[in-house]
This record gives C-alpha cells, sequence and structure tokens, in this order.
C-alpha cells in the first residue's frame, strides 16, 4: 500500500481551498444576481403606478364629459319641448310658469355647459401630463434595460471564470487522495466553503477556537488530519510560523 505525503495531500488542498473560495464566492454573487433584476424590474413598475393613475383619470374625465353631453342635450330637448307648448297655453298664469321652467331649464344648460369646459379643460391637461409621464417612462425602462444587460454581462463573465475555476480544480483534485478529498468536501458542503484553515496565534482560522499546543504539534507531525473540535475544519500550519 503506497504511503500518503500528508504534507504535499495538505498543500493540495491548500490549492483547492484558493480555488474553492473564489468559486463559492462566485456562486453566491450569481446567485444574487437574479434577485437584483427582480428588485430593478419591481423598481420599474411602481413607477409606471403614476402613469396608470393618469391614464385611468383621463377616461374617468372623458366619460364624465359624455355624460354631462347626453345631460346638456337632453335638457335642451326638454326647452324646446316647454317652448312648443307656450303656444297652447290659455292663461297668463299658466304662460308665465311656463316661462320660469324654460328659465331654470336655461340655467341647468348653463351649468352642463360650464361643467363640459372644465371636463375639456381637464382632459387637454391630462393629455400633456400623460405624454410627460410616457416620455419619462421610455427614458427609465432604457435604464433598466441597461442595467439588466449590465447584470447579465456580469453573469457571463462569472460563468466565464467559474468554467476556468473548475478546470483548474480538475487538474488539482485527481493528487489529491479520495479519502482526504471526500472528507474534504463533506466540510467545504457544511462550513460555507470553506473547509481547510491555517492555525495563527493558536487560533484557528475558521471559527477563532483556541487551538491547544499539543494540537498544533500533532499538526506539525503530518501523521493524519487534524480537525478543528469546534468547526470540523481542517487545520494546517503555515511554512513560515514557528
Amino acid at each position: 500500500m503506497t504511503e500518503i505525503d500528508l504534507k504535499t495531500q495538505l498543500g493540495a488542498l491548500i490549492k483547492l481551498q484558493a480555488l474553492d473560495t473564489e468559486i463559492y464566492t462566485l456562486n453566491n454573487k450569481k446567485e444574487a444576481m437574479p434577485q437584483e433584476i427582480k428588485l430593478l424590474e419591481a423598481a420599474f413598475e411602481e413607477k409606471k403606478l403614476t402613469l396608470t393613475n393618469l391614464e385611468k383619470t383621463s377616461l374617468d374625465l372623458q366619460k364624465e364629459k359624455k355624460d354631462r353631453e347626453l345631460e346638456l342635450g337632453s335638457k335642451e330637448e326638454g326647452i324646446k319641448k316647454l317652448q312648443g307648448q307656450l303656444y297652447s297655453l290659455k292663461t297668463n298664469k299658466e304662460y308665465s310658469t311656463m316661462l320660469q321652467q324654460i328659465d331654470d331649464a336655461k340655467a341647468d344648460v348653463s351649468v352642463a355647459e360650464d361643467k363640459i369646459l372644465q371636463a375639456l379643460e381637464q382632459i387637454d391637461k391630462i393629455k400633456i401630463d400623460v405624454e410627460k409621464e410616457k416620455q419619462r417612462l421610455a427614458g427609465e425602462e432604457n435604464v433598466l434595460k441597461a442595467e439588466k444587460a449590465k447584470v447579465q454581462a456580469e453573469i457571463k463573465v462569472i460563468d466565464d471564470r467559474l468554467a476556468q475555476l473548475e478546470a483548474q480544480r480538475k487538474q488539482v483534485s485527481p493528487g489529491i487522495d479520495q479519502k482526504i478529498l471526500a472528507q474534504y468536501d463533506r466540510i467545504l458542503a457544511s462550513r460555507n466553503g470553506l473547509a481547510i484553515v491555517t492555525v495563527r496565534g493558536n487560533s484557528c482560522g475558521g471559527c477563532n477556537m483556541f487551538v491547544p499546543p499539543q494540537v498544533i504539534n500533532l499538526i506539525k507531525m503530518y501523521d493524519h488530519i487534524i480537525t478543528c473540535e469546534m468547526c470540523n475544519r481542517i487545520l494546517y500550519i503555515e511554512e513560515d510560523q514557528p
């Protein structure tokens, strides 16, 4: 059975960890990007509400104008009927009463005409507001498209880099003992992409747990894999450390 050079194995794991740290960081960044796009789209939809409200107000005003025009037409028709009845009246009292009714109807017509004019003025004003809002939204939509394109471009850059890192990983992995690699991969998956850490100042580089001197001595012996009692990460000592 071939004896395993644990020091060399740890060196390979350190190289692998450098790759995996970047892979983990890039994957997290990539996973967050679709949410970033959703937030941009949600913000744009929020901005569209102003236009939606303006268009609804415009429709309401047009309906009101139409209703007023129908009302006006009805009142004008009523006046014609009343005027037609004037000549059939027999007494001055009836005649005076009818004239008063006609005057009242004409006053109502005047009010209806004023309301129609007011509605027309409001419709004209809101048309201008709608066009301004459409132009503003067109600009906002261009900004959104540019931001989305920027995010997609960043995703492409990340994907290209991840492909490079995975290729490098495949070059490093075969040189590591399968059992050691399996242990490393398990820790990597359970410890947020960080499986092997150095010991500095008697502290674990992963969780800052105190590492006793006797454990440090065991690490330096390279007899077997030593892990942190707290976070279970693989421990190593850098060459320049005492």
